[in-house]
């Protein structure tokens, strides 16, 4: 005889199920930091008496249900058991609906804890306690065993259903997932290497490093064996990271393929930035001005429902059903996407609701203990936007616009930062300088700024102001980053003139930054809390490059997958005579043209040329276009719309002729797919590498310091190669895979700078390319 299923749930869990509703009231409230609400917690429970224990933990079941969590603290003596909740500001403008979750949290904490020791009745009290004056403020009340036990039983019943459905859920998907077949009748060349790598790498529960090239289905490549794993490794989801729209879209229409194939019941969700999704952008986050935040939690549940069962039903809640489901329950779709997360089995999304400071998908695997799986899509951008997410900067022309717009109460305390801003700065005399340190004087002024302009923000919650709103943010991020600062980052200052704002605006002005170099420190605990993590991409080398510069597990795995090319599909040319150096660049105008026109003229069809800049690009363009005006020509534009970008690529049909000029590391130089005879052919006049600057020189050295530290011998080379030569080089492979598409396209590249016939350059090209010198006339 089978035991039933038992679901397990957090009490926590239970009650924002059951007990939440009214209005979704997103006023500005700012909720303590995790740091602090530990500190809170910690404070109180210093404060009570011997014997009192702390993180009391406990459990109940009803039916299938088991109920877990644990209680903050109990107090044998006086019989109390305490509930505490960190805040900020006046306690008075907490929502009512708030505290209605938090009494219920405390009063099912009371029945497991009567239940546990035998106990008629209880005093519960809820502890709100403000870590900003370190107040304590109890509401206690006692309540017996009887009462404390139909609440429970209450809760659990209204929960009882769909824990039902989703323990029936969780089967179905693991016994098809299990039956899983590949949709294609056959795999790809390469394609069965690179999953049984993604599968193996999930069964060690080690991160993977896939570097495998364009063309043979890395999407469905990954996502297939990491779907296949999830029964046996009892994982709970799988993330898709995307660094753009492109990504987010082929895992989609990869999902949608495996469902149809196999009739999955496979929950499948993307989610889009609150930015793109509001409904309402002239309108407040709460019941008083949005009408899709009112009554939200009431109506909450019927557009959860609907929202499963579509999921259910092989539907894949896509930004565009999503929405539709959410309006048609008068709900926002940003937050009824948020709701939907705890109950999809896939997540398609950007990579910063992973690997942000504030990433909500780490932050709820964290919360909710899931066991995830983490695919990375073109995972050579992770490095750079890795950096721009721990970077922070202020800029002072910011602060003192604001300032003359400002309400009267914090008007003072924002001259005070501008003066303190002033102060780093007064005798720098070079437009830019790095600092070894950010100065404890201005963080203390920085500090205060936040806690007066925090403290006007909870008094007028209502209140829209924007540009404070924004610069309050900024502002927090700086300090958040400058808390974190270290070896890994750079402080810096720039002197600014900007002719474009009033003069007593932009006298003075300064920006300053700081800088990531490497995120590893930052982005090493994301590849930790994972069961696995697997980045792909068709240039991930050197690996040791990504594997430092990113924080992977020492036991990190890789594999180079073979190219399902061949060298006779890719005539490579690295030309010996030219010079894209800045210095040579101007001179190199003229033999680059004639190179490209030389080729076009022997094999007519569609080519990319990709530049360094956009003033190489247009000076490239013009002289060309003199001297071959009977080659069409188009060009990537500075501040290119996405109609612009969708016009450029348009110009590349199967039919057509020309040459598209685009700079390298743009918007076409990655995730454009141009097969068969809309592109046969590039030209990268480049090496692609960062340029050399005093910002990228400081980073060098930083990266060389960090790296002796290390007990690196060759740092001082490293350091060069991780910040120039290793980024470049990345680009001009990402750009040449533009090329070759399937296994039967046909293409040229030509290489057009003399450095392409170094050892040390040509070793980080694709092996399965057969580099010819060539001597351009």
């Amino acid at each position: 005889m089978t035991s039933s299923p038992i679901y397990t749930v957090a009490v926590r869990a239970l009650c924002e199920f059951t007990a939440k509703h009214g209005d979704l009231d997103l006023r500005f409230t700012p909720s303590p930091s995790a740091q602090e609400g530990m500190a809170g917690h910690a404070l109180v429970a210093s404060r009570r008496p011997e014997g009192y224990e702390t993180e009391v933990s406990l459990e109940g079941h009803y039916k299938s249900l088991v109920v877990r969590g644990r209680a903050d603290g109990y107090d044998p003596a006086l019989n109390l058991l305490e509930e505490v909740k960190t805040f900020r500001g006046d306690l008075h403008n907490m929502a009512e609906n708030r505290r209605t979750l938090h009494w219920a949290q405390l009063k099912i904490y009371g029945w497991l804890l009567c239940q546990q020791k035998g106990l008629d009745a209880i005093n519960l009290s809820l502890v709100y306690f403000d870590v900003a004056s370190l107040q304590e403020t109890p509401i206690t009340e006692c309540i017996d065993a009887l009462s404390l036990r139909h609440f429970f039983e209450l809760h659990c019943e209204r929960f009882l259903a769909w824990a039902e459905q989703e323990l029936a859920h969780r089967l179905a998907r693991d016994v098809a997932l299990t039956d899983l077949k590949f949709p294609h009748p056959a795999f790809r060349a390469g394609q069965r290497e690179l999953a049984e790598a993604v599968y193996k790498a999930s069964h060690a529960g080690v991160c993977l490093l896939a570097q495998a090239t364009t063309g043979i289905g890395k999407t469905i490549g990954t996502v297939f064996p990491l779907l296949k794993s999830m029964p046996k490794q009892r994982q709970d989801k799988l993330f898709f990271l995307a660094a753009k729209t492109p990504g987010r879209q082929l895992a989609l229409e990869a999902l949608g393929l495996l469902q149809q194939a196999s009739a999955l019941p496979l929950r499948a969700l993307e989610l889009v930035s609150r930015e793109k999704s509001c409904e309402h952008p002239d309108k407040a986050c709460h019941g008083d001005s949005c009408p899709l935040a009112r009554g939200f939690y009431d109506r909450l549940p019927a557009a959860r429902s609907a929202a499963v069962l579509h999921a259910q039903s092989g539907s894949i809640l896509d930004k565009f059903r999503l929405r539709e489901l959410a309006l048609a329950h008068q709900v926002c779709p940003y937050y009824l996407s948020q709701e939907l997360v705890r109950w999809s089995d896939v997540v398609v999304g950007d990579y910063n609701y992973y690997f942000d400071s504030s990433a909500m998908l780490f932050t709820m695997s964290q919360l909710w203990q899931w066991r995830v799986s983490v695919l990375v899509d073109e995972a050579h951008n992770l490095l750079e936007r890795g950096r721009k997410m721990y970077s922070a900067s202020m800029d002072q022309s910011v602060l003192r616009a604001l300032h003359a717009t400002a309400p009267k109460a914090v008007k003072k305390v924002l001259e005070r930062l501008d003066k303190s801003l002033s102060e780093l700065h007064k005798t720098q005399v070079a437009v830019w300088q790095v600092y070894p340190e950010i100065p404890i004087d201005f963080l203390k002024t920085l500090q205060l700024a936040l806690s007066n302009i925090t403290d006007f923000m909870l008094a007028n919650p209502t209140r829209m102001d924007g540009a404070l709103q924004d610069f309050y943010f900024e502002a927090l991020h700086f300090s958040r980053m400058a808390d974190a600062f270290g070896p890994h980052s750079l402080f810096d200052i720039s002197l600014l003139d900007k002719p474009d704002q009033p003069l007593a605006l932009a006298q003075g002005c300064a920006v300053l930054n700081i800088r990531n170099i490497l995120p590893a420190p930052f982005l090493a605990p994301r590849f930790l809390l994972a069961r696995t993590v697997t980045l792909f991409s068709a240039t991930l080398s050197p690996r040791i490059f990504y594997r430092t510069t990113l924080g992977l597990p020492d036991d990190s795995a890789w594999i180079d997958v073979n190219s399902p090319f061949t060298a006779a599909q890719l005539k490579v040319a690295a030309v010996s005579n030219i010079s894209t150096r800045f210095q040579h660049r101007d001179a190199s105008l003229e033999r680059i043209a004639d190179l490209m026109a030389r080729q076009y003229q022997t094999e007519p069809g569609n080519y990319l040329a990709f530049t360094s800049s956009y003033d190489y690009l247009e000076k490239l363009e013009k002289l060309f276009k003199q001297r071959y005006p009977f080659i069409s020509c188009w060009s990537q534009t500075r501040q290119m719309d996405e109609a612009g970008r969708d016009q450029f690529l348009a110009r590349f049909s199967a039919q057509s002729q020309g040459i598209g000029f685009a700079v390298l590391g743009g918007a076409f130089a990655e995730g454009v797919d141009l097969p068969g005879r809309r592109l046969i052919g590039a030209f990268i006049a480049t090496l692609g590498m960062p340029q050399v600057n005093a910002i990228n020189e400081e980073m060098k050295n930083r990266l060389a310091s960090y790296m002796n530290q290390s007990g690196q011998a060759t740092h001082s080379i490293l350091a060069y190669n991780y910040t120039y030569l290793y980024p470049g080089l990345q680009k001009v492979v990402q750009a040449a895979g533009r090329v070759i598409r399937t296994p039967s396209d046909m293409g040229v590249i030509y290489l057009m700078d003399d450095r392409f016939n170094k050892a040390e350059v040509r070793a980080l090209l694709p092996a399965w390319w057969k580099v010819e010198r060539l001597h351009a006339p």
